[in-house]
């Protein structure tokens, strides 16, 4: 089970910041999740701003944000990185000009050199992610989701996408077993429980996304070995459910 540490090792750096995921590469976390907004104020360049919380009013709180490029460069060239685009919540409803998808897009393709297996896009929304997979069908995309049921996964799968994101409290064995039927990579977040993290990785739970990696390497039996040089998505193969030997 790849261990993905969310926001960065957030629990011990100040989460969505370069010192954060430089954290979580040195502490040998398989990838990262980060958040990203757009931001577009009249008198300023617009521009992607790594971000979990709606922005602030005050222009230059925004400034003293990172943006999306400074984050990439700290996480170096290792880790997997899972972008999350911020699109349509309690900040307001969704962007329909789909701004933070393209500028995400172009971000990512500017950074030839690095390894093009390494993205993932997410979104709670599932406008965005299906407009990313519209534009941009070489990037591999998420589904977000709170709740998980057959028809959510179901869903996800005839999507299109290669993975759904579930909340660990609406995780279970029998929807992990679900959704690889249906080809789809299953990440549950956020978990910091040690025993919790156990139990996911016995269902086969492909990642986990957690605030401290190190707790997970830990409870995973990974303490001290080496940082996997170069981890990967386990991309699964599209079956049908109907189809998986009895």
């Amino acid at each position: 089970m790849l261990v993905i540490a969310h926001r960065g090792a957030s629990a011990a750096a100040p989460e969505n910041t370069p010192e954060a995921f430089e954290l979580a590469d040195r502490l040998g976390a398989d990838g990262v999740e980060l958040d990203v907004r757009w931001w577009a104020p009249t008198a300023r360049p617009p521009r992607l701003v790594v971000a979990h919380d709606p922005l602030p009013d005050d222009p230059e709180h925004v400034d003293s944000l990172p943006d999306l490029h400074d984050v990439l460069d700290a996480c170096g060239s290792r880790m997997l990185v899972n972008v999350e685009i911020k699109n349509g919540d309690a900040s307001g409803p969704i962007d329909p000009s789909m701004a933070a998808v393209g500028a995400t897009v172009q971000a990512l393709r500017d950074r030839a050199a690095d390894r093009g297996d390494r993205w993932l896009i997410s979104s709670f929304s599932p406008e965005t992610v299906g407009h990313l997979r519209r534009t941009a069908p070489e990037f591999p995309t998420a589904l977000l989701v709170e709740g998980l049921d057959v028809a959510t996964i179901d869903s996800a799968a005839r999507a299109g996408h290669q993975a759904i994101h579930p909340d660990v409290e609406a995780s279970s064995s029998e929807l992990v077993r679900h959704g690889h039927d249906l080809g789809l990579m299953v990440t549950a977040w956020t978990c910091n429980d040690a025993d919790r993290i156990v139990e996911l990785a016995t269902w086969g739970v492909d990642a986990v996304c957690t605030d401290v990696p190190d707790v997970a390497l830990s409870s995973l039996g990974r303490t001290g070995a080496a940082r996997q040089p170069d981890p990967r998505w386990p991309w699964r193969s599209r079956t049908r459910a109907q189809d998986r030997p009895q």
